[in-house]
């Protein structure tokens, strides 16, 4: 991770830096906005900003979202002024450290703003081949393309590649192609010149300079317009790029992850995705199954989610009933692993006792999730069904014949002929039944009444 300290925090600043670079941050210093601003558009980058309260924040909030860069900022301050913590948050920074820095603090910090403690935990089998193949291939600087459904856990994937490979100490870049618009996100990839285009107000580095010599990832690159597309496999074919506004290349190194929740064969056939691009990208294909596809993965991950909310919501660690288990591993999990963690997040929350039971496995809405995956008219035919099953169990034919043209019977408020053609049988047939059951003392209903009484069929 990079990490970007603005300010002198007099004094101060040694300390914070050590404990950030002891938990694997790349440290970068600023004394002011201005340079902090030179920082973030020379190439460096930073995934964090961690800003003296004495720096106007909310003038470098305004300028970075002025030139779109997207970057968290923390406050610090060595007093635990109140004031000063609220105004920083309301000019726009994430979270607010008193100073002298607590290393717990700036650990948990780093890995929350920053969130780049996740992991990857798996079990099931199918989920344990992809990651085989991912361990052959880390070493390469061969393209990816990464395709599962949404929530299934790509970027994790992603980072987990490019942890084990020889880039692991450079840097890890991603961009997300849906989440910027059309027409910055050349900008975003490639960087631009100053007045290339209004508000084009300094030089920027983009995305593949950031990356060089470390990896890039292209989150979601199906989202990516068709046009842009012949520029970013010219920079992929010859790791060269062109700023915006620029007059002459610019060499990059880097590796190239992509990932994909569409199916762009679909996509080539649908004119939306070049067939020349995928070719480049997809050098080697890692698709990662759905959650529903790898059971033993999910009581695995369940077991990580409880323990790491758990520990951030300062609650016990309880352990999944069996019930919880079974509702764990019976739902179909549409959000995948993306759903799972904010389930189990709730769980945490809402368990009471020594268990989390199934009554706090919810959903979004608050209601159980054993009883929201079906609907109503579906969980009461399936409730009837396992009641009727559990009622035949030890019982004789006769028995359940009899049952059946009594309840059809009542049901039809002593009609004989009624009954009869819902069992199917003859009117002459119902009657002799009728008459057995009647010597036998059966209670039978009379014509027009659902009421049982004692009384002769005939």
């Amino acid at each position: 991770m990079r990490l970007l300290i603005v300010g002198t925090l007099k004094g101060q600043l040694t300390t914070a830096t050590k404990i950030a670079m002891d938990n694997g941050a790349t440290v970068t210093h600023a004394e002011d906005g201005e340079q902090a601003m030179r920082v973030v558009r020379g190439g460096k980058g930073a995934d964090l900003l961690m800003v003296d309260v004495a720096i106007d924040i909310r003038d470098l909030v305004m300028r970075l979202e002025a030139e779109h860069i997207h970057v968290p900022i923390v406050a610090c301050g060595i007093t635990t002024d109140t004031r000063a913590a609220v105004a920083a948050i309301h000019a726009g920074a994430k979270e607010y450290i008193p100073l002298p820095p607590d290393p717990e603090l700036i650990a948990a910090v780093l890995a929350a703003v920053a969130n780049d403690s996740r992991e990857l935990i798996y079990r099931d089998e199918a989920m344990g081949r992809v990651v085989k193949l991912s361990q052959q291939i880390a070493g390469s600087d061969a393209s990816v393309m990464i395709t599962g459904e949404s929530g299934t856990g790509k970027e994790v994937l992603a980072r987990y590649l490019h942890n084990h490979s020889q880039r692991a100490r450079r840097p890890f870049i991603s961009i997300n192609c849906a989440a910027i618009p059309e027409h910055l996100l050349e900008s975003e990839l490639f960087g631009h010149e100053k007045g290339a285009f209004t508000g084009a107000v300094a030089r920027r580095i983009g995305k593949f300079e950031e990356a060089t010599g470390g990896t890039l990832l292209l989150d979601e690159i199906s989202e990516m317009d068709v046009r842009l597309q012949s520029k970013l496999l010219r920079a992929i074919q010859e790791r060269v790029i062109d700023r915006v506004g620029g007059t002459k290349p610019v060499p990059v190194d880097i590796r190239i992850i992509a990932t994909s929740n569409r199916n762009l064969q679909d996509a080539v056939r649908e004119g939306t995705f070049r067939e020349d691009l995928l070719f480049r990208l997809n050098v080697v294909n890692l698709k990662i199954p759905a959650l529903r596809d790898r059971p033993a993965d999910i009581l695995e991950l369940s077991q990580h989610f409880i323990k790491k909310y758990a520990q951030a919501n300062g609650v016990p660690l309880r352990p999944l009933s069996a019930d919880a288990r079974r509702v764990l591993t019976t739902n179909r999990w549409q959000g995948n692993v993306r759903e799972l963690e904010n389930t189990m997040h709730r769980a945490v929350l809402m368990a009471q006792g020594d268990e989390i039971g199934p009554e706090a496995i919810l959903s979004p809405d608050g209601d159980r999730l054993d009883q929201t995956r079906t609907p109503p008219a579906v969980a009461h035919a399936t409730l009837a069904a396992e009641q009727v099953t559990r009622a035949l169990v030890g019982r004789t034919v006769a028995d359940v014949e009899r049952d059946l043209i009594l309840e059809t019977l009542r049901h039809c408020l002593g009609n004989r002929t009624h009954a009869a053609n819902i069992l199917g049988i003859s009117i002459r047939t119902l009657r002799n039944k009728l008459n057995e059951y009647a010597d036998d003392g059966q209670p039978i209903p009379p014509p027009g009444s659902g009421d049982l009484r004692s009384f002769a069929a005939a």
